[in-house]
């Protein structure tokens, strides 16, 4: 895969072809963080193995420059509203976006067309020490983002001090050894694909963390009416992530919940069955609901999506029953 020293040079050294939208050269528009960087390196990797041209365009969104916590006012599409921009205003053919950071309602001019093989979905605990959740001392002051990480956390450990934290990775990290926190709450997916194979973290469960929806996955995202681009960016997805991940986003919007609801939500495939556990939770994590549902699914079927989105209004619906939209508003 190309070095991020690469980010801003053409696979094709004419690049005559990258300004012109459907044609020749796949301009990848995404932002400039060094895992945003490294996401776009890899779909370009993914393309180039199926004859696809490819080249980088780095651009800054407002999550990337304001970094205030992210609330109600200030949530859904900071990290990908000026990459959608991009590719509608012919800056790019392609967006590479982390899906739990792409708002469900679609914009009817993009599409998103493909997601490719999905990275781990679990989330770590980060700390000098290398330390467990059970070891953190009481009222440990722990910084994450995430209310959905926030809430599993205090259903565990009600003593905990849940604190805002805003940055990329590496800002994330130097606040915690600056001694900010005690720990911090970070994907595993993206120190996988940052190699911070080394750094002290401690896994957590999906019984106490169950992720976000699309965790670890990749959207990529072109043009409605760009056929050369759908037709070369469809061919890196891959249809078990594809499912997975519909039938999450799916339970997402049907839930209205957005990027910033205490929802949690995994699909898995197991022996052709789709299945999907979910839960919503208050903010103080003493409240949680859960449900869980399956259905066959043919990975190669035509309808293989509308099942995804099938079972994902299914597992919704029986949150709602069960007084999930209260949840949801009271955190708001």
């Amino acid at each position: 895969m190309p070095t991020p020293d690469q980010s801003s040079r053409s696979d094709s050294e004419s690049g005559a072809a990258a300004g012109h939208p459907g044609t020749g050269v796949l301009r990848i528009a995404t932002r400039e963080s060094p895992l945003a960087m490294w996401q776009a390196l890899h779909v370009a990797d993914l393309l180039r193995q199926k004859g696809a041209e490819t080249e980088i365009v780095p651009m800054v969104s407002s999550g990337d420059v304001d970094l205030r916590p992210i609330d109600g006012k200030r949530s859904v599409g900071v990290f990908t509203k000026r990459i959608q921009q991009a590719l509608l205003d012919g800056e790019g053919d392609l967006a590479v976006h982390s899906m739990k950071d792409l708002p469900t309602e679609r914009h009817p001019s993009l599409r998103m067309i493909a997601t490719p093989d999905r990275e781990t979905v679990h989330d770590c605990l980060v700390t000098s020490e290398g330390i467990d959740l059970d070891s953190l001392s009481d009222g440990a002051r722990i910084g994450t983002g995430s209310r959905r990480r926030g809430a599993q956390l205090l259903r565990v450990r009600p003593d905990l001090q849940i604190l805002p934290i805003r940055g990329n990775v590496q800002t994330r990290l130097q606040k915690l050894e600056a001694g900010e926190y005690d720990a911090i709450v970070l994907a595993a997916a993206g120190l996988e694909r940052l190699e911070m194979h080394a750094l002290p973290r401690v896994t957590l469960s999906l019984d106490i963390m169950l992720p976000a929806p699309g965790q670890g996955a990749l959207a990529l995202e072109v043009r409605s009416g760009d056929d050369s681009a759908i037709d070369r960016v469809r061919s890196v997805n891959v249809p078990a992530t594809a499912a997975c991940t519909v039938a999450e986003r799916t339970l997402l919007a049907a839930l209205h919940g957005g990027c910033l609801a205490p929802i949690a939500a995994l699909g898995t495939i197991d022996q052709a069955q789709l299945q999907l556990q979910a839960r919503v939770l208050s903010l103080d994590g003493q409240e949680c609901l859960q449900a869980a549902d399956q259905l066959p699914v043919d990975l190669q079927g035509d309808q293989c999506e509308q099942a995804a989105a099938e079972l994902g209004r299914r597992v919704a619906a029986d949150l709602i029953s069960q007084g999930a939209r209260t949840l949801i508003e009271a955190g708001r």
